[in-house]
């Protein structure tokens, strides 16, 4: 499937006035190379491959939507330790509901996350793209690491002084030391 709208390589909106209210519409997008490529960059990943999203946008009621969906990618990030690129498989299920009537909050107003973070206002389209990217975007590992690769404490100074380790580094080092000396006092 492609589209003819110009925007992000990965668009692909879906007008809802086309969307037929009695029957589901099945969607399976698998993005060109030059897309791949876009959102790759987009997302800062070292590499992403076999990225499809497919399943079926089906009606809700009278005129809500809902999207049922899986995504699946093979991400590679570099490692946050190592920095050796980490392969990581994603397989996930993918729902959002469109809602008609969704209250929408006054700009610059603080606003509780509704219970069901699903639920989305339902515009003129839905952009299947867009839920792809999203959703992905969610999905990758937030600290991918290398098989192995550990953190170990690295101590750096200038020659001739004493290194700060990360436990003195910490805002209350200086009072843990006070206190233990006020206490040797006490005795």
């Amino acid at each position: 499937m492609t589209s003819s709208r110009k925007g992000p390589a990965w668009a692909h909106p879906l007008r809802v006035s086309d969307l037929r209210a009695g029957r589901g519409h099945a969607f399976d997008l698998r993005p060109s190379p030059e897309a791949v490529a876009a959102i790759r960059d987009e997302l800062g990943l070292s590499g992403l491959r076999k990225l499809r999203f497919h399943g079926v946008l089906e009606p809700a009621g009278r005129r809500d939507w809902r999207l049922r969906a899986t995504l699946g990618a093979t991400v590679v990030q570099p490692c946050v330790v190592t920095l050796a690129p980490v392969t990581t498989r994603i397989d996930e299920p993918v729902e959002r509901l469109f809602l008609t009537e969704m209250a929408q909050p006054e700009p610059g107003t603080e606003v509780e996350m509704p219970e069901d973070d699903r639920a989305e206002p339902l515009g003129a389209e839905i952009d299947l793209g867009a839920v792809m990217l999203e959703a992905l975007a969610l999905a990758l590992p937030e600290w991918p690491r290398a098989e192995g690769a550990e953190l170990t404490e690295k101590a750096f100074t200038e020659p001739g002084k004493t290194p700060m380790s990360d436990e003195e580094a910490r805002p209350f080092a200086g009072l843990r030391t006070l206190r233990d000396k006020l206490g040797d006092k006490q005795e």
